[in-house]
């Protein structure tokens, strides 16, 4: 699997490429999944371009994406979006319309009680696992890891040199991950590098403008469908040329 992670916490800052109003991550997330991914992530935003969690926001993403797709759809619940956890399980008691997953970073504050509020609503769970963090041992020990949809293995390491070793380790540390199915995937200089590895591994992985603006070759990428034709290439399950590298094309971002 090639989950597309199409805009993150990125704003207007990193250049028009990335998505952000209702209309324009469902643009995306078509075209990503005409290239290949069969699951999207996003991070829903304010007016004034910030990630939240707020159950107007939530739906209109979800609806606007789910127009466009036929595959499941998940949202963020990270904790810059709604730094007070109580609130946050508030915010997801009060939407309206349900992502089929969230992701819930496990070394944040309230994680337990987010992930709860998610599965008492019959929302999927992505375990957020960090590398740098006490998120594998927290969930090592959580009652509720045997109940999460999938562990997010999230290699926050940008080295290209040193991310896959680090992507090991906290593989190392997951252990069975409970016996839950695990995405393993890199961000900036280590995206491309942890992907490769996840494909040697026989691991799902994710990629997009949320995780990195550039493919393989250093060019800047031009949309999510580039970056995930890019990904099922080196993941091993495609062997089609990404666009505009067959004849030279220099296809720009980050």
């Amino acid at each position: 699997m090639v989950q597309v992670c199409v805009n993150g916490t990125r704003g207007a800052a990193d250049g028009a490429v990335v998505p952000m109003s209702p209309g324009a991550l469902a643009d995306s997330a078509a075209g990503a999944v005409a290239a290949g991914a069969s699951d999207v992530h996003v991070h829903p935003k304010s007016p004034c371009g910030q990630d939240t969690l707020s159950a107007k926001a939530v739906a209109a993403v979800l609806e606007a994406i789910r127009s466009r797709v036929g595959v499941p759809v998940g949202v963020t619940t990270g904790a810059w979006s709604e730094p007070d956890p109580a609130a946050r399980v508030a915010r997801i008691r009060a939407w309206t319309v349900l992502p089929d997953h969230a992701s819930v970073n496990w070394h944040e504050p309230g994680a337990e009680e987010v992930a709860a509020a998610l599965l008492d609503r019959g929302v999927g769970v992505e375990a957020g696992i960090w590398s740098g963090t006490e998120g594998a041992a927290r969930f090592a020990a959580s009652p509720l890891a045997g109940r999460v949809l999938r562990v997010l293995a999230e290699v926050t390491d940008p080295s290209p040199a040193t991310a896959p070793d680090t992507a090991r380790s906290l593989l190392r540390d997951l252990g069975d991950a409970h016996g839950r199915p695990v995405l393993l995937h890199g961000e900036e200089g280590g995206a491309w590098p942890v992907l490769r590895l996840a494909g040697r591994l026989g691991l799902a992985t994710r990629i997009g403008l949320e995780d990195t603006l550039t493919q393989p070759d250093g060019q800047r990428a031009v949309s999510n469908a580039q970056l995930v034709a890019w990904a099922l290439r080196l993941h091993g399950q495609d062997r089609r040329t990404p666009p505009g590298t067959a004849c030279g094309g220099t296809d720009r971002r980050r």
